[in-house]
């Protein structure tokens, strides 16, 4: 399955032990990441100005994560409708990457879920969902 993380999932995966963490391990072991380019802006741009992690281990994660992931650099637009439209980039990329399901906890992202092209849940959904079917792609 190809899963894809938004910035603060991803931020949470690689500076905090925990639930998304042990999502990203598990991503990374059994299926495969899509990550696009405005998500890997936003992180780091987050790890180096909001928790001044230094600049040489910014690049290493970068530099970890386009080699684990398929990394979309354009996306075409989408129609759909998002009250922060910074977040259509978002979805567009991972659609255009093949993910199978996108993974936040941004309320406008989950509440635009039934409207979007592919499944968008909290990190804890999927996390269930993963345990009680490992191989099934959403």
């Amino acid at each position: 399955m190809k899963v894809a993380l938004d910035t603060n999932v991803l931020i949470s995966a690689v500076a905090t032990r925990g639930l998304c963490a042990d999502i990203l391990q598990a991503i990374l072991a059994e299926h495969q990441l899509v990550v696009g380019e405005t998500v890997l802006a936003e992180l780091r741009r987050v790890l180096r100005q909001k928790l001044r992690v230094p600049p040489d281990i910014v690049d290493e994660m970068d530099a970890f994560l386009r080699r684990q992931a398929v990394v979309v650099a354009k996306a075409p637009t989408l129609t759909l409708k998002l009250r922060d439209r910074s977040d259509l980039p978002v979805v567009a990329e991972e659609v255009a990457g093949g993910a199978n399901v996108l993974l936040t906890g941004d309320q406008d992202l989950l509440e635009a879920a039934n409207k979007a092209p592919l499944p968008i849940l909290t990190p804890r959904r999927f996390w269930e969902r993963l345990r009680i079917n490992p191989h099934a792609d959403e």
